[in-house]
């Protein structure tokens, strides 16, 4: 199959897609850009990316960048994103824009102003969230690699409910710039695809160090795919105690446990690690990124660009704020923009947002030091497999605990991947179930190996029943 011909099947499928995985398609762009592909390789360039269709979610710039919001509903960006302009300098193809909840605020994909995303495994339950789009598009096989943000989890748990690889670098190795701001000492891009090697060569790709991200690390260029398939040789998995919760679904302890089981079979010793600090990663995360939030989400105010409400005569600028706001911003983002606000604010920023930021200190300790005897940390992605559309949407709170695996990493800054290890029955479909890897910052390279013994052993195939629901 050719470039331009790829390129046309991936549109074809997206064309018939109903999962609303996409909120914006440039079919023109894609093939054009499939044609200069062709002239390129013809030309002898190295494109390690080569043809490869890409989707891009919606809160990073490339066009049209709505962040699934009603505030950008018409927003066009007058520049890519650093992590765009390395894929196609790689040869990938962009196609499109994927859904997301609004503002990457939420963990389901049912925050979208645009409505919600689907799971392909079961159309009546969720992808996952903030970066639902992105993930249920490679589940469903519309394209084979996509890009997401993580800030609590947004990259690794969407892709653990949908059967495929996600993959969330260390803060600062692939940059910001580009990326719609949501809490910017926690924001990454990063990819997502149905292998580990996959993920592998994307970072690949988008990793290293750019000058227009003042949160950009220098550090060497690495060939992430170069030693995927080398196992790691005295390998210590250490699973934190609290991983084994009584709150998390059958199917997902059975599939922590197969995860282990696999790995001692590989010679691995596996060991428990006490992580006292992390009972309060919940309460953290949802300071910290609501305060950061509340301050970025600052400059959509009706004035500067995005959003402008109709003024009656005699109303003035507070109004326009007031109602420019009101009328752009859904329930979720307006609920942690004010619950950032609050813990900001003169009487309470110590007593809340400077306690949070000790908690994430403490935390990230708790890491530390467990990385002092072990390569790398297993536990659940998500306490509970997909769950069905609607049913926590009342509840912010059982929402905000579908991250209680994956916040930590954000708090820390470290480097995570999330890949599916076997499936459960749910109420009469079969759904996902995946387990996530955690390194020490920089550790991506050993990471993805330790990860690749585990895919290659357990030979998960992403096949969702695509008709049901």
């Amino acid at each position: 199959m050719s470039t331009q011909e790829g390129v046309r099947v991936a549109l074809d499928r997206i064309a018939s897609d109903d999962l609303n995985a996409f909120l914006d398609v440039r079919a023109d762009e894609a093939i054009q850009t499939a044609e200069r592909v062709v002239e390129r390789v013809g030309a002898g360039e190295d494109l390690p990316l080569a043809g490869v269709p890409v989707a891009i979610k919606d809160n990073i710039c490339w066009g049209r960048t709505t962040c699934g919001s009603r505030f950008l509903e018409h927003y066009v960006s007058p520049f890519d994103a650093t992590v765009v302009e390395r894929l196609v300098a790689a040869g990938a193809i962009p196609v499109g824009k994927t859904n997301l909840d609004e503002f990457a605020m939420g963990s389901s994909c049912e925050h979208s102003a645009f409505a919600p995303t689907r799971n392909p495994w079961d159309k009546t339950r969720v992808p996952g969230g903030s970066s639902g789009g992105s993930a249920a598009a490679v589940a469903a096989g519309l394209v084979p690699l996509a890009l997401g943000s993580d800030t609590g989890g947004s990259i690794r748990q969407p892709a653990a409910l949908c059967g495929v690889v996600g993959l969330k670098p260390t803060y600062g190795r692939v940059s910001r710039w580009g990326l719609v701001a949501f809490a910017s000492s926690l924001d990454q891009i990063g990819p997502i695809a149905k292998t580990v090697t996959e993920c592998a060569r994307a970072l690949t790709v988008i990793a290293g160090f750019d000058q227009r991200d003042s949160t950009s690390v220098r550090r060497e260029s690495e060939d992430f795919s170069a030693e995927i398939e080398t196992p790691v040789q005295d390998l210590t998995i250490g699973v934190p105690e609290y991983a084994r919760s009584e709150r998390n679904h059958p199917g997902i302890s059975a599939g922590l446990e197969r995860a282990i089981k696999v790995y001692r079979s590989l010679g691995a010793e596996v060991v428990d690690v006490a992580m006292p600090h992390a009972e309060h990663g919940i309460a953290a995360y949802y300071i910290v990124a609501p305060a950061e939030a509340s301050s970025n989400l600052a400059r959509y105010d009706g004035v500067r660009f995005g959003r402008r409400a109709e003024l009656a005569p005699d109303e003035g600028l507070e109004d326009l704020y007031a109602k420019s706001r009101s009328e752009g911003f859904g329930a979720e983002v307006k609920r942690r923009i004010m619950l950032g606000t609050h813990v900001l604010s003169s009487g309470y920023h110590d007593a809340y947002y400077l306690t949070a930021l000790r908690a994430r200190r403490l935390i990230k300790r708790d890491h530390d030091e467990a990385f002092e005897t072990c390569d790398a940390l297993l536990m659940p992605t998500s306490p509970d497999p997909a769950f069905r559309l609607g049913e926590k949407t009342e509840d912010p709170l059982a929402l905000y605990l579908e991250d209680v695996y994956t916040v930590g990493v954000n708090l820390g800054g470290l480097p995570a991947v999330s890949l599916p290890v076997s499936t459960c029955e749910v109420e009469g479909s079969t759904l996902p179930i995946g387990v996530q890897l955690i390194a020490p910052a920089w550790g991506e390279s050993r990471m993805l190996r330790i990860a690749r013994m585990l895919e290659r052993e357990v030979g998960f195939e992403c096949t969702p029943a695509l008709g049901s629901g």
